[in-house]
């Protein structure tokens, strides 16, 4: 129970990687505000999960619906941790990415990163966690992924600027960078299957990474564990960033 009595906000928490950061924060004593706009599958885990979890729409794009949502989650109780999961993925070359594609990558990843971080604030009056969910392309570049990248670079950024902000405040701001999680929006965004077992092969660990693992790290930066970690990087990526090439 190591987030006992705390009230977190999870985006993009329908499915996935966010998903299973709620079922594990529940598992661990925490109440969950479920945030997504997969109304039906949000619904449906919050019903899972029972009275611990509330679901709530929430495009993270929009500042009426983080205001609707933090709200909320407030009626849980005070708010506590911020998880902004949510994330959408686009594979194209430069040359080729359109500009509206561009911008909603970027609207859901950083600018739903910010509207999140901004809106909870006051919400956290006796401190707290947010905890930014980046990419390993938040690091290092990859081809094909223009969009995406720039906006998980965006978050390592913001993350650092609002961790010196908020320190005083008692809200400490952490990002963390995944590798390749097995995950739908992968498939989503590619149009089909992915490969997962080749791209595993790819990294020291041999292995693609579970969503689970992501939510254990997610507990750590969410319990007072993590008390003293704040404009830091947390990397769970089975090594792909260990070496300067994955070939």
């Amino acid at each position: 129970m190591r987030l006992a009595g705390k009230v977190a906000i999870i985006t993009g928490a329908a499915r996935g990687q966010g998903a299973a950061t709620a079922r594990r924060f529940v598992a661990e004593g925490a109440r969950v505000l479920v945030a997504d706009v997969a109304d039906e599958q949000g619904a449906a885990l919050a019903d899972e999960l029972g009275p611990a979890a509330v679901y709530q729409h929430l495009d993270v794009g929009s500042e009426d619906d983080w205001i609707d949502a933090v709200r909320a989650a407030r009626e849980l109780g005070r708010v506590d941790v911020l998880v902004n999961n949510a994330g959408v993925l686009h594979f194209s070359e430069l040359a080729d990415t359109s500009l509206a594609d561009y911008e909603r990558v970027i609207r859901v990843n950083q600018i739903g990163t910010f509207l999140g971080m901004r809106e909870v604030i006051p919400a956290m009056s006796e401190g707290g966690s947010i905890i930014n969910v980046s990419s390993v392309e938040g690091l290092a570049g990859m081809p094909l992924l223009v969009a995406y990248t720039a906006s998980k670079f965006a978050i390592r950024g913001m993350t650092k600027v609002a961790a010196m902000e908020l320190g005083a405040k008692g809200i400490r701001v952490n990002s963390v960078h995944p590798g390749a999680i097995d995950t739908q929006m992968i498939s989503d965004a590619a149009g089909g299957p992915v490969p997962m077992d080749y791209v595993g092969k790819r990294v020291p660990l041999g292995r693609v990474g579970q969503p689970e693992e992501i939510a254990a790290l997610a507990v750590f930066l969410a319990s007072d564990e993590s008390s003293y970690c704040t404009g830091a990087e947390f990397t769970a990526d089975g090594g792909a960033t260990a070496t300067h090439s994955l070939a």
